[in-house]
């Protein structure tokens, strides 16, 4: 399956990965692979082992845990596989489907992520928020405070916090405007949460307008 361009390619995005790790393989590819694992029952046995040894195998276990139809049997199975995650491509290809029909006892976990002091852990927390939360039947003014309270010298964690702040703004922008206005987010969190948040289509001309005004 191995497409030596794609993984040349590849490579450049993910600069925390040693690129002996990485064989080249495509995300389409990759997620039939692990349909066909679990039809066959050979998916337990693969994600009974961990660490592995490629970056392509910890791609094949994401998308495996997120096929997992048991609410409780997949946050264990991401509890085994954060630790292993030294990227942000494996951290959010991570989402298990079944988490959107479990959001209630889904919160009590992205607390423990968001708070465990592990940049990926953290990331992964904060996109599971930033995913399940923000519509207009769940989102609460509490979730974005519990973002704004992440501080972390991580790149990828300031990268997820200003991606949700951007993200909150297309979806929610009245109620997630005040913590820009507000200047309530790093300094450089703040800008990159504008400019992504400018770079949306989702956000009109005039929102866009006003939100350059708000960058320091």
């Amino acid at each position: 399956m191995q497409d030596k361009k794609y993984r040349d390619f590849h490579l450049k995005l993910i600069p925390t990965v040693d690129p002996e790790r990485v064989i080249g393989i495509r995300t389409p590819q990759l997620r039939q692979l692990a349909k066909e694992m679990r039809k066959t029952g050979q998916a337990e046995a693969f994600i009974g082992e961990l660490p592995h040894r490629y970056f392509d195998e910890d791609q094949l276990h994401a998308f495996i845990i997120s096929e997992t139809k048991d609410f409780d049997e997949a946050v264990a199975q991401v509890d085994r596989l954060l630790p292993c995650i030294d990227n942000w491509a494996t951290c959010d290809q991570l989402s298990p489907k079944v988490f959107r029909r479990h959001k209630d006892e889904l919160m009590e976990h992205i607390d423990r992520w968001m708070g465990s002091g592990e940049p990926f852990a953290v990331r992964f927390g904060i996109k599971m928020l930033m995913d399940h939360f923000l519509d207009d039947e769940h989102f609460d003014v509490r979730y974005p405070q519990r973002v704004c309270a992440v501080r972390s010298d991580e790149y990828y964690v300031k990268m997820m916090v200003a991606w949700y702040f951007a993200t909150a703004l297309a979806l929610q922008y009245e109620g997630v405007l005040p913590f820009i206005e507000e200047r309530r987010l790093e300094k450089w969190t703040h800008n990159k949460a504008i400019q992504k948040a400018r770079e949306s289509y989702r956000i009109t001309p005039e929102q866009k307008a006003y939100l350059k005004t708000l960058k320091e």
